[in-house]
């Protein structure tokens, strides 16, 4: 069964979501921008989600984190909770 860890960036906004991005292309650290912007719990630990399956979280996520590219961080991303900025740290097919 395929399996993926991740860490994400939530925020309210895709106007925010794309500064974010911006910053941590131009050289920030994800963990940082997480731990100081998230909306997310996650955000305390740098925005890691741990490992998961396929299912386990909104399909829009889901969909993201088991066909995106991994070590690129993907966004935005917009659920119901808001928008994200994804990292898939590893997966296992």
């Amino acid at each position: 069964m395929a399996r993926a860890t991740a860490r994400h960036i939530l925020v309210p906004t895709d106007l925010e979501c794309v500064k974010l991005k911006s910053e941590i292309e131009a050289g920030a650290d994800f963990a940082e921008v997480a731990k100081q912007n998230s909306q997310c719990p996650s955000g305390a630990q740098g925005g890691d989600l741990g490992s998961f399956g396929p299912g386990e979280m909104v399909p829009e996520f889901d969909r993201a984190v088991f066909t995106g590219e991994v070590g690129v961080v993907q966004g935005p991303i917009q659920t119901q909770f808001g928008f994200h900025l994804l990292e898939v740290t590893s997966r296992q097919d």
